[in-house]
């Protein structure tokens, strides 16, 4: 009987140690590096790449082109997070740019660039 208290006893503390252990910080999901496509522009589609760093609780970045035919980055000029969605925006050939994307899943986004005037997907570049 003593011995099946003290193993009662045990299993408790190991439930309420768990129970009342805290929890981790949810992962800074749009902080990293992400490959982004914009499908069907006048010049075909278009891939970019930006890295999502988060300094004073605020995104930042730039996005550029992977193949390097063009060397001209765009910086971001604001990035809003809501949720699962952020808009990034930049300047490009003096036209204000938005593209809006929605996490699908732990590595994927799918948007819009333009307010829909062409789809865009994200897919996160791992290490």
């Amino acid at each position: 009987m003593k011995r099946s208290g003290i193993i009662l006893a045990i299993l408790f503390l190991g439930i309420a140690f768990n129970g009342f252990s805290q929890t981790a910080a949810p992962a800074d999901f749009f902080a990293g590096k992400w490959e982004i496509v914009i499908f069907g522009t006048p010049n075909g589609d278009s891939k970019m790449v930006t890295e999502l760093i988060r300094k004073d609780g605020k995104l930042t970045g730039e996005l550029k082109d992977p193949t390097g035919q063009n060397p001209e980055a765009f910086p971001l000029t604001n990035i809003v997070e809501a949720g699962n969605k952020v808009t990034l925006y930049f300047t490009a050939q003096g036209t204000d740019v938005n593209l809006d994307l929605e996490k699908v899943d732990d590595d994927h986004l799918k948007g819009s660039i333009m307010n829909g005037m062409f789809d865009a997907t994200g897919v996160r570049v791992k290490p």
